[in-house]
């Protein structure tokens, strides 16, 4: 059974009322609660204790995307925690983080993302490694955007699987520009991520292209249609 679902901040940006009532309507599975600036955590921490019980009954997956930029990494991760003990997954960009103690207490609910080619650090496995080394029980989310603007011929998101297989927690999915700027999938960028649709009927999958609501469903289409197509390698191929 296929998970998939959309990021808030794809639709709405901060506006994550307005982006889960687009949703409502659709058949989506799984929704990512996005907070990628610092002053939309504390809303959007406050009405989640309320939000969420509608949301685990409306959708089988529920994650987090947590602050991109922020001042206070040790308040932004007691803020974090809250989320965590909450039972969310909580997305994090591997170049966000200073102190390594900080994260360790966010446990298996911290997933780390593969950046795109702006970012110095956490675009490959090898550099992925040492973050995974320093918390030992953080997941991976895998941005199938990322790892192909960092490689085409997309084997660095085979090398991420196949080191990280286990940690695997959730799928990014969309295309992006040399500016970070996420957009809908090109014919191109869908047939690059076709080996990976085994693996992906799997595990929950994050639609983040920027979209109007008028295109919500087309993308949604697109990312079911690639995700059940039988052509992609087996899930076992990228076992540890």
């Amino acid at each position: 059974m296929t998970t998939i679902g959309f990021s808030t901040g794809a639709i709405a940006r901060d506006d994550f009322v307005t982006a889960l009532d687009l949703l409502e309507p659709t058949n989506t599975s799984a929704v990512e609660l996005s907070a990628l600036r610092a002053p939309e955590l504390p809303p959007l921490l406050a009405a989640l204790p309320a939000l969420l019980p509608r949301l685990n009954k409306r959708y089988r997956y529920v994650s987090f995307h947590a602050p991109t930029k922020f001042d206070d990494e040790q308040s932004l991760v007691q803020q974090l925690m809250v989320i965590a003990d909450l039972g969310l997954n909580i997305v994090v960009h591997p170049d966000t983080i200073g102190d390594f103690d900080h994260w360790r207490g966010l446990g298996s609910r911290l997933c780390l993302e593969n950046m795109d080619s702006r970012k110095p650090i956490g675009r490959t496995a090898e550099e992925l490694e040492p973050f995974f080394e320093m918390l030992p029980e953080a997941r991976l989310c895998l941005d199938l955007a990322h790892a192909r603007q960092i490689d085409s011929s997309m084997n660095q998101a085979v090398r991420i699987l196949r080191r990280f297989a286990n940690r695997l927690a959730q799928f990014h999915i969309s295309e992006i520009n040399s500016k970070g700027a996420h957009f809908p999938m090109s014919f191109a960028a869908i047939r690059a991520y076709e080996p990976f649709a085994n693996i992906m009927s799997r595990t929950p999958v994050i639609i983040e292209s920027m979209v109007g609501r008028h295109e919500i469903a087309r993308e949604i289409a697109a990312t079911e249609e690639l995700v059940t197509r039988t052509s992609g390698v087996d899930s076992r191929e990228f076992a540890a």
